[in-house]
């Protein structure tokens, strides 16, 4: 299988540097030159380890297959304390695909503990021996993951930028008090779509890419610009409708939809390479918080990220700029030149408009809706008292979109994508309880009102020391990344 720029489909390389590089030399992401076709019922009578393996495989050719097998079965066991791909029961045809049971409390888990892996056996294939440092720009989830992924794996640097106030305090405290040698985290001043522009403009830059290479570093991407991020999560989805089967509520072959709560379209576009693949997926439903700039798009087909930009109680949706929309336009339109003239618009008006009939080949596939604030509280609180289930500020989005987009008789499942008690203040405001002003007392109130129990994980934050509380501006990015190796 190989691999290609969406920006120029000349730009050709295998799977092992498609991961080691992260992005391409020009700016576009790496796509599959094409959608390997499985038997999802010959799927469903696999454990997710060997359902991961047997995904992989289909697109990470230049790997030995038990390699994939190996590193499968060492990440997705005691580290999801057995629950890889849960699919929990919700009311009615409606589901949860509970991705917050690994170490970090976040659907990033899936691809953020397989990843290093992946990139140590890239480096091996290709012979290489630099050192690779890695830049991350996160929203909330994605930074800590990484961190907890990389750390002190030989060879590797981490340098993970996250907005300033712009995540919860349990965030940024996973990631402020990460261990390692090899780790550093840093605040940017601004949004999430300015420290992801600064990170995606050290990748462009030529001349920081030599200057590393003197020092014999050379850069990667724990991001979902990465191919290596987006293709362990196809497999859940593939889990989810394995576990509705096995459970008799679909007919062989029969159509599941599934509600995504996204800022950066990396986790909903797991699920359409999953339906490219062959899994019965009905509708792929996008749901956003206020910053519903995806909503727009998916209805008029323009993309604007000039926009007011709004805080919300579910920060990792914070997000004007999806990367991984850039994905989805290549495999539509067919297109590197058009959607390298939809990108270069985006990045100097920050907008582009897409040709009707673009926007009706992406509407086969998608629906949309958005969540205001008052909805995603009165979403939680009604997910608690009607269905005694407990779910975060992320999820709850998804629930209220996937009500609106719910159709008829066919299996709604949505994403749950973190751990309700990585929001307690949130979450308890919405249950109607007074939120103390600590996040950890927060966590403690949050337990005694729903009697569920807080993952150890992050009950644990508050007795560990912080190292990092640098804060700067998004150009110093550049300057963090020089450094690397001195």
């Amino acid at each position: 299988m190989q691999f290609f720029s969406t920006r120029d489909e000349s730009r050709r390389v295998s799977a092992s540097q498609a991961i080691a590089q992260g992005l391409s030399d020009e700016g576009g992401l790496f796509v599959p030159e094409s959608f390997p076709q499985v038997d999802a019922e010959a799927l469903c009578a696999l454990d997710y380890p060997a359902m991961a393996a047997a995904v992989l495989r289909q697109y990470l050719t230049d790997y030995d297959p038990a390699f994939l097998e190996n590193a499968a079965a060492a990440t997705y066991g005691a580290a999801f304390g057995g629950k890889a791909g849960y699919l929990a029961p919700v009311e009615g045809d409606t589901w949860a695909l509970e991705l917050w049971h690994g170490p970090t409390c976040a659907f990033k888990d899936y691809a953020l503990q397989l990843m290093p892996k992946l990139l140590v056996e890239a480096k091996r294939n290709l012979g290489r021996t630099e050192k690779t440092l890695i830049l991350v720009a996160t929203s909330g989830d994605t930074g800590k993951a990484a961190l907890d992924g990389y750390h002190d794996i030989p060879g590797v640097e981490i340098a993970v930028f996250y907005p300033t106030g712009g995540t919860s305090e349990i965030q940024r405290l996973q990631m402020a008090t990460q261990e390692g040698a090899n780790v550093a985290v840093y605040a940017v001043r601004g949004n999430f779509d300015d420290a992801q522009t600064g990170v995606k403009r050290v990748f462009a830059d030529k001349a920081i890419a030599a200057r590393l290479e003197e020092k014999g570093v050379r850069l990667s991407s724990a991001n979902s610009i990465n191919w290596g991020r987006l293709v362990p999560q196809i497999v859940y989805y593939f889990a989810a409708y394995a576990q509705l089967r096995k459970a008799g509520k679909l007919a062989p072959g029969g159509e599941v939809d599934f509600c995504v709560p996204t800022g950066n379209f990396g986790d909903i576009l797991a699920g359409y390479y999953a339906k490219r693949m062959g899994l019965p997926v009905g509708r792929l439903v996008c749901a956003s918080n206020k910053n519903n700039v995806l909503t727009d798009f998916l209805r008029t087909g323009e993309y604007n990220a000039r926009r007011a930009f709004y805080k919300t109680s579910s920060p990792s949706m914070d997000i004007l700029v999806s990367s991984n929309l850039e994905r989805l336009l290549y495999h539509v339109t067919g297109s590197a030149a058009e959607v390298a003239a939809l990108m270069g618009s985006l990045g100097r008006e920050g907008r582009y408009a897409v040709r009707p009939e673009t926007l009706a080949a992406i509407r086969q596939s998608f629906a949309c809706g958005w969540a205001s604030e008052e909805e995603v509280a009165a979403e939680i609180r009604t997910r608690w008292q009607q269905d005694g289930y407990l779910c975060d500020t992320h999820t709850a989005v998804a629930f209220h979109v996937a009500r609106q987009a719910k159709r008829g008789g066919v299996p709604m499942v949505v994403l749950s994508t973190a751990s309700p008690f990585k929001f307690p203040r949130s979450v308890l405001a919405a249950l109607g309880e007074t939120a103390p002003e600590n996040d950890f007392e927060a966590m403690r109130a949050l337990e005694q009102a729903t009697g569920r129990a807080a993952p150890a994980s992050l009950a644990g934050l508050q007795a560990k020391p912080e190292r990092f509380d640098a804060v700067i501006d998004p150009a110093q990015i550049a300057n963090v990344a020089l450094a690397c190796g001195e």
